[in-house]
Order: structure tokens, then sequence, then C-alpha cells
């Protein structure tokens, strides 16, 4: 019985050190600074970059996995939100390191109707400060980077609870443009 309980409990500070360790982003961009140039393929098979926003917001979010509880609840509340996103003048933009098959199925099982990149490579998510490894296994994190007209960083998300994500912007957005 106290070994189940040892056992039990160094799983749980394991689980809890990697969740952080994880977590933290390994560099941080600042607000004010001029965000990474990304170019990359969407679900049509067009390059998206980051000059097309100029002269406009974008919340351009980085997301684990397509298809999975969390990414699918940030995914579908940006949806449903997009009116009040573009009424801010503002596009959405999601990145994560799945391949464009794999984004084509999850955009079209959920109806999306912003762009989702193919970060293969994982090379924009590092520009980020949003690529973690897990083992041999290269995820994005849930990072969220808010670019204003200017393509500056207007405000960074490094803990993004899914549910309430889209909401925030919108708030933050609502402040940032009075």
């Amino acid at each position: 019985m106290l070994l189940k309980i040892v056992f039990y409990s160094a799983v749980v500070v394991l689980a809890y050190w990697g969740y952080r360790h994880f977590s933290t982003p390994s560099h941080q961009l600042a607000v004010g600074q001029v965000a990474p140039y990304f170019d990359l393929e969407d679900t049509k098979g067009e390059h998206i970059n980051l000059h097309q926003f100029k002269g406009q917001w974008l919340v351009l979010y980085f997301y684990p996995k397509n298809d999975t509880p969390g990414c699918t609840k940030e995914a579908c509340n940006f949806r449903d939100d997009m009116h009040k996103l573009e009424k801010l003048g503002a596009k959405v933009v999601g990145v994560s390191v799945d391949d464009k098959q794999s984004h084509v199925a999850f955009s079209k099982k959920y109806n999306l109707p912003f762009p989702l990149l193919a970060d293969v490579d994982g090379k924009v998510a590092d520009a980020y400060g949003a690529l973690t490894s897990i083992g041999p296994v290269k995820m994005a994190k849930r990072y969220t980077f808010l670019i204003d007209p200017n393509s500056n960083i207007a405000k960074t998300y490094f803990n993004v609870e899914a549910s309430k994500h889209s909401q925030e912007i919108i708030d933050d957005l609502q402040e940032l443009k009075s």
C-alpha cells in the first residue's frame, strides 16, 4: 500500500514538473517587438505570410494537435466568435506542427472559417517560443500572439484556457483599440 502511494505521488510530481517545464516558453517575445516573419502553407495549398496582415490585427494562435479536446474547443470558440473578431478588425490564424492533410480534415470537420497553417518542421513555432519536444515528438505549445496592424506583438498569451480564450482576445482587442 505504501509503495502505491509513493508511486502515485512520484507520478503526480513528475507530471506537474513536466507540465511546468514544457509550458514555459524557451524564449519570450516582448510586447512591442516585431513579430517573427512566417510563410506557411494553409489547407488550400496557399502560402500565408505575416505581411499579408499588415494594416490589420492578427490573432496568431499555436496549438498542440488537431482533433484533441482542448484544441477543438479553442478552434470552435474562435469560429463561433469570428464575427466579433472581424468587427474589431482582426483575422485569426491557427498554427500547429500537424501536416496539411490533418489540418484539412480538422478544418472541414468543424467548419473552421480561418486558415490553419502546417508548420511541420516547427521553425515558426520555434521562432515564437512555442515549440516543445517530448522525446522525439515535437508539438506546439498553446500560445497566442496578438499582432497589431504594424506587425508588432501587442499582447502575448502563455497560459491559455481554451474555453475562455476567444473571449479574452475580444476583450483585449476592445481595450487596445480604445
